[in-house]
């Protein structure tokens, strides 16, 4: 059978093609409807608050109804809104919404849509609730202020390659840094900043910071600073991380995963110009059919395989992704009876509390190295019996001090109370304490400027948490070299919360007659007066920084000839502009001059005399992270409660010295936080 060509008359091609142009349109359209479905759509992760249940018919349910039909049609250009329902104040209701900067209006009020419906299915009878997107997060509440921050944490499973894995983390940390002062000083409304840098030959780093519009500049700075203290620990070598709070959320990844201007939404895919037309030879003008067919279908199929790729990364993307909640709730009894050991096994793991095994003293008790026949290494402090300290009581401490999970402390990991004895039981940090090295001129050396700047970075991430992030408020009173321990990789950790004290969530100051400390260390106010706060801490950090700078100890630089103090020393260089006759001659070309700068200048700020003019832990980690931000100017620090005279020490004021008396240095030198009930 011959299949005979057959040729379409003019009329008929006309009409397949205006049949394959009014395809594209229809086709994009069937295929763009997908996008909405899937772009912002995959839940990132949801809280349901566990307080007191309200019923669909209540008057907080109709209430809540309200609020989020309200939130769901809320126009706003700058992707913020908040609003309440209700006049009584026991069934009123509070929520908001964040859209990411990047996304369109259209975008933004679908995604808080879809958020709402999902929420009232995710938590039914919940008066408390969050959930996150990739474009958004909604939020309500019964309460006017959200006082209890949750923290998620979601890190890619991939790593990247050891190759440029220190270069990576230096090119995150320092973008990072930057966007979050960009997004906080943001003048559109929205506090939302991007930015990506190269880390590795033409790879690239993409990174994102964004606060709620509510938030002022330094508390926005204060939550991003947070938010990126925790990407080391849920995130370290990671190909991509997120933490997600319920004011600001960060995130990098190695692939762009917003908009890349940043400012507006990329344009949808659309329909291509019409090409020009084109004459056929002895057709009397016209389009081709063929032509047509070939400009079309491409677009089509290209589009198709776009929304496909799409919506296949975005899953994949989801997989590859583990979201942790740092903070939860969990029942007292139960975490007592996890921590605790008996005290044979910890007699068979120290070999009977061996002076072989013995790696410290300090007042409040010995350290031994313990080994459990697992292989684990512990640390095992143990308590004076003269402590006076009751065994319940003793136990409620060991639960709250159990808490502090971060990776610049010290971690406990239990506890033993049999008869008289009360044990506690750490992590074993290997490299000894911060003072081991820095002031041994043999073993200097081996803190070069790069670890050195690590160092201090840990430690005032340690703080930040102790002060702001973790479920205590604890000002630590004690933070000295001799309690940085540091681990297998040279990272400090924070140890020996003996002096610590526990703040209300709304409290800012305390005071005490009984001053506990290390002299050199002490804030002025806490020394003369007994008044202690976060800027205590802020003020020991900052005489932290001037000894790892310069190698020398405070308390014992008098000895030098050069000034009374340390402060006072390196006061008078930075006002003589020579600042950097500070550093560490061990140090002599081998490190950042605009790294050791940076550094001397915020430890000046950090022992103003005034403690308002102390900057708070949060800013610390910014400025140090970031060179494109402005420091005050310091002025002349506070004076020097110096040991080398008891004179100097205020009359009827308990002094502490250092607990590491009998050794020159410690070893896992850590006790149990004295508690004060909020």
């Amino acid at each position: 059978m011959k299949l005979r060509a057959r040729t379409m008359a003019p009329g008929e091609r006309i009409m397949n093609m205006k049949g394959v142009i009014l395809f594209l349109p229809l086709l994009l359209c069937f295929l763009t409807s997908f996008i909405p479905s899937v772009y912002g759509s995959e839940r990132l992760y949801n809280i349901c608050t566990n307080t007191t249940a309200y019923t669909s018919n209540s008057a907080f349910g109709t209430n809540l109804n309200t609020l989020l039909s309200a939130l769901s049609n809320a126009t706003t250009a700058t992707g913020f809104y908040n609003s309440t329902a209700g006049n009584s104040s026991s069934d009123r209701v509070y929520g908001l919404f964040l859209c990411r900067g990047d996304v369109s209006p259209q975008a933004c009020r679908q995604c808080v849509a879809n958020a709402s419906v999902d929420l009232v299915k995710l938590c039914p009878t919940q008066r408390e609730a969050i959930v996150w997107y990739d474009d958004c997060l909604l939020r309500y509440s019964n309460q006017s202020v959200f006082s209890n921050q949750v923290v998620v944490s979601m890190s890619n499973t991939q790593d990247i390659g050891t190759s440029s894995l220190t270069q990576f983390k230096q090119v995150v940390d320092k973008t990072l840094g930057d966007i979050a002062n960009q997004a906080a000083r943001n003048q559109s409304g929205r506090k939302f900043a991007t930015k990506d840098a190269n880390f590795s030959g033409n790879q690239t780093v993409y990174t994102l910071a964004q606060c709620t519009a509510d938030l002022s500049i330094s508390a926005c700075n204060s939550c991003l600073a947070d938010a990126i203290s925790r990407l080391p620990t849920c995130c370290e070598g990671k190909e991509g991380g997120r933490i997600l709070k319920s004011s600001c959320n960060v995130r990098y990844e190695i692939y762009p995963f917003y908009y890349l201007n940043a400012t507006a939404p990329a344009p949808a895919p659309g329909i291509p110009p019409p090409p020009a037309p084109v004459n056929s030879p002895g057709k009397g003008g016209g389009v081709s059919s063929q032509l047509l067919i070939a400009i079309i279908v491409p677009v089509g199929v290209s589009v198709l395989v776009f929304i496909v790729g799409f919506c296949f990364i975005r899953r994949k993307g989801k997989k590859e992704y583990e979201a942790v909640r740092e903070s939860s709730v969990v029942n007292a009894m139960s975490e007592v009876q996890s921590l605790q050991y008996s005290l044979a096994s910890i007699q068979a793991a120290t070999n009977n509390f061996s002076d072989d095994n013995k790696v410290g003293e300090g007042g409040f008790g010995d350290v031994y190295k313990g080994i459990l026949p697992n292989g684990q290494e512990l640390a095992v402090k143990r308590l004076s019996r003269n402590s006076g300290q009751g065994a319940v009581e003793f136990k409620n401490e060991v639960v709250l001090v159990a808490k502090l999970q971060h990776r610049n402390l010290v971690r406990l990991l239990g506890f033993c109370l049999e008869g008289e004895e009360k044990i506690l039981v750490y992590e074993f940090v290997p490299n000894k304490s911060l003072d081991y090295f820095l002031f041994d001129p043999e073993k200097q050396e081996k803190l070069d400027w790069s670890r050195r700047f690590k160092i201090i970075g840990g430690i005032a991430r340690g703080i930040l948490y102790l002060h702001q992030d973790s479920q205590l408020k604890i000002i630590h009173r004690d933070l000295k070299t001799s309690n940085v321990l540091l681990d297998g990789d040279m990272n400090a950790k924070i140890s020996d919360f003996g002096m610590a004290r526990i703040f209300g969530v709304d409290q800012t100051h305390g005071n005490t007659s009984r001053v506990v400390g290390t002299y050199g260390y002490m804030s002025p106010e806490y020394a003369m007066h007994g008044q202690f706060s976060m800027k205590s801490d802020v003020y020991s950090f900052g005489v932290l920084v001037l000894e790892i700078i310069s190698g020398k100890m405070n308390s014992n630089f008098y000895e030098s000839g050069y000034a009374e103090d340390l402060l006072s020393y390196a006061w008078k260089l930075w006002r003589d502009e020579t600042p950097l006759d500070l550093l560490d001659p061990s140090l002599e070309g081998s490190y950042s001059k605009n790294e050791v700068l940076r550094c001397i200048h915020i430890a000046l700020l950090c022992v103003q005399e005034d403690p308002e003019d102390r900057p708070s832990m949060a800013n610390v980690i910014v400025t140090l992270n970031s060179f494109s931000i402005n420091l005050p100017v310091p002025e002349q620090p506070a004076f020097f409660v110096g040991s080398r005279t008891r004179s100097q020490v205020p009359k009827g004021l308990e002094t502490n010295q250092p607990t590491n008396t009998s050794v020159p240095w410690s070893v896992n030198e850590t006790s149990i936080t004295e508690l004060h009930p909020r």
